[in-house]
């Protein structure tokens, strides 16, 4: 599982802050903070259950069906427990594409050249129409409220953040709006480690926090990051982060 946290203003760092941070009405707050998860191999999915429950903090989590290390797909039988705890404890949810489906390019009218990470045509590059794409995207929320009981938001992120505004236009069209993040708030944790050691990328991402401050509080600004293997970086960049006088809120 990946963590993506979209912040107005600012960023800090998933679910690692004191159980104050979220105790503040977002309203109330100059820096509201849009906390979010992708779904992704989900081997650490229990791990971030649990921090989110000790600190309180409730986020909004974009899911696709994607393999997974244990079951049967991050949507599968195998994972619908740990999904319905997750809607009890009221966060929110919202698609990913069900098949992980990344875009390549516009193909004419209203068509798409694509290539999915999951599903039957894993790995293949072929083309999708509007209505095809709008299918990936209603069946991993008909599958999200099936495993949850709660109806998903009506927004999307597509995987990898790759899409076009003809992509988005489709989307639009069988309402679903698209959820980002800013090229500033890329962490890079995927990065090889012999290049990029943790110290830098945390260097990075709390100059880039430093940057984004004072910026258009309407601009949404975003933090990408894998969980695996960060705990360490994830932990120190929260500490810097908690002096800032950030609330999270709900999408």
């Amino acid at each position: 599982m990946r963590f993506l946290l979209c912040v107005v203003g600012g960023f800090a760092l998933a679910g690692l802050y004191h159980s104050q941070a979220s105790a503040t009405p977002a309203q109330d707050c100059k820096k509201p903070v849009y906390l979010t998860f992708d779904t992704g191999h989900m081997a650490v999915a229990p791990v971030i259950a649990d921090i989110l429950a000790r600190q309180k903090v409730v986020v909004t989590f974009f899911a696709a069906n994607e393999k997974t290390k244990e079951g049967d797909g991050s949507l599968g039988e195998h994972w619908g427990g740990w999904w319905r705890e997750r809607a009890k404890e009221g966060h929110e949810f919202a698609s990913h594409t069900f098949n992980h489906v990344y875009w390549v390019a516009d193909a004419g009218k209203d068509a798409f050249r694509v290539k999915p990470s999951a599903g039957s045509r894993q790995g293949e590059t072929y083309i999708l129409d509007r209505n095809g794409y709008c299918e990936e995207l209603s069946q991993s929320s008909r599958r999200l409220h099936m495993l949850t009981g709660k109806s998903p938001l009506p927004l999307f992120r597509a995987p990898g953040g790759r899409l076009s505004p003809s992509l988005e236009l489709a989307a639009k069209s069988c309402g679903y709006r698209h959820v980002g993040w800013a090229a500033a708030g890329f962490l890079g944790d995927e990065l090889p480690s012999e290049k990029f050691s943790n110290a830098m990328l945390l260097d990075k991402a709390l100059r880039a926090q430093a940057a984004l401050r004072g910026q258009d509080a309407e601009r949404w600004q975003a933090l990408l990051a894998r969980t695996g293997g960060q705990a360490a970086m994830a932990i120190a960049l929260a500490r810097g982060m908690k002096r800032e006088d950030y609330a999270l809120a709900l999408m």
